[in-house]
């Protein structure tokens, strides 16, 4: 169905795998519209982050207004629902000031929580929480994966044995409420009252991989081994989001001398690779607006600055296109 309601508000989705380039056209975008970039991307949540994930630059920053970014401490896990809350409460006031929301990431889950719903998940416990936290370190991810896979199917099946994160989640989630996440997930969803446009950035693979390779060397002459000392100063947790940020596992490794910088670069473009792989089939199998309302660029985007003429028309003329 491509007809949106009309008494909504629009915003604006700007989403694709890492490096493909969502952050300079939404940054141009919300110059060109008058916008407001609201991050969608879980790790740059982080505030102790900025290099090892390519948070915008103080000078990007300073050319539109950027909302979520760096606004969690990396010592606190973030969530979809809590993201969701501060993403609607940021277009909002976006709106409030006549400016146009536009999310900007590549976190699936925090797109499909604003266009799909999210279920309203009672609180497990702190007693839940600690027994999945201790299963966790006794057994490692697979180990509760495999555990979970016995009472709760649905939801094991959804996740990937060493996603530890949302592996305890659902283990505590399943303890704490009797129900397992998959069970509520089903239950009460409801879509944010929005309308949404999507353009979707699909490049292609062999430029992707280069891309990968050239954005991890800037970011270790931009200071990213500093950075990840620092984030290692700070004694956390290592299940915590942010000490399994792409780079950050394989820094800490090298600092700790298991292995050499090259090694520590080679495998952190390998793993990053492999997540933008997994980032693109999911989000070619959702539908974050309907189709009318998606516009999707194959090609890969280094800065708004190479579009040609005639992809800027289109993208201006698809945001534009009547609701």
């Amino acid at each position: 169905m491509d007809e949106l309601p009309e008494a909504l508000p629009e915003a604006l989705i700007v989403a694709g795998p890492t490096c493909s380039g969502k952050s300079a056209l939404a940054l141009g975008l919300a110059r060109a519209l008058g916008g407001t970039v609201i991050n969608a991307d879980s790790m740059q949540v982080y505030r102790e982050l900025r290099i090892i994930t390519a948070r915008p630059t103080p000078e990007e920053e300073a050319q539109a207004p950027h909302r979520l970014y760096g606004v969690r401490p990396a010592a606190e896990a973030g969530s979809v629902a809590w993201w969701r809350d501060a993403a609607l409460a940021a277009m909002a006031a976006a709106r409030a000031a006549g400016r146009l929301p536009i999310l900007c990431g590549g976190t699936g889950m925090y797109f499909s929580s604003l266009t799909e719903g999210i279920a309203d998940i009672p609180d497990p416990g702190e007693a839940a929480r600690a027994e999945a936290r201790w299963l966790l370190a006794e057994h490692g991810p697979r180990g509760l994966h495999d555990a979970l896979a016995k009472v709760d199917q649905a939801t094991a099946a959804r996740l990937r044995p060493s996603d530890s994160q949302r592996v305890a989640r659902a283990w505590e989630v399943w303890r704490g409420t009797g129900r397992g996440l998959a069970a509520w997930q089903r239950d009460g969803a409801r879509p944010a009252p929005w309308r949404f446009r999507a353009i979707m950035l699909d490049p292609r693979r062999e430029a992707l991989r280069d891309a990968i390779a050239g954005r991890f060397a800037a970011m270790l002459a931009a200071g990213a081994l500093a950075e990840v000392e620092a984030l290692l100063a700070l004694s956390l947790d290592p299940a915590l989001p942010a000490m399994r940020a792409h780079g950050v596992p394989e820094l800490s490794a090298y600092l700790r001398g298991e292995i050499s910088l090259a090694e520590a670069a080679a495998r952190a473009e390998q793993v990053t690779g492999q997540y933008t792989k997994r980032q693109a089939t999911w989000f070619r199998h959702r539908i974050l607006a309907p189709p009318a309302f998606t516009h999707t660029i194959h090609a890969r985007i280094a800065g708004v600055e190479q579009f040609s003429e005639r992809e800027l028309g289109e993208i201006f003329a698809f945001i534009q296109k009547p609701g």
